[in-house]
């Protein structure tokens, strides 16, 4: 589970305004820190296929917003993946 500072430093690395929480890019950003948490998670535990499939949906939600983010705003998406350290 994510903790509250870990969540507060995604949302606030990638926020526009000081409300902003709740923004693709926000959502990006948590989901990225809770998929590198559950990484590690399933690395000392192989056998956790409930987190394994935890993570593929979130992954595969975070690509669903990538996606959408690409589509409206191309440079913001740019600038998500660099920040974040992701690849196409």
């Amino acid at each position: 589970m994510i903790t509250a500072d870990k969540k507060a430093k995604a949302i606030a690395a990638v926020q526009k305004s000081k409300n902003d929480v709740g923004s693709p890019e926000v959502q990006v950003s948590v989901l990225t820190e809770r998929i590198k948490e559950i990484t590690e998670h399933l690395r000392s535990n192989k056998h956790d296929h409930m987190a394994r499939r935890g993570l593929i949906q979130m992954v595969g939600r975070r690509k669903r917003l990538l996606k959408y983010l690409e589509g409206k705003d191309f440079a913001g998406y740019k600038a998500l993946i660099e920040k974040l350290g992701l690849r196409k």
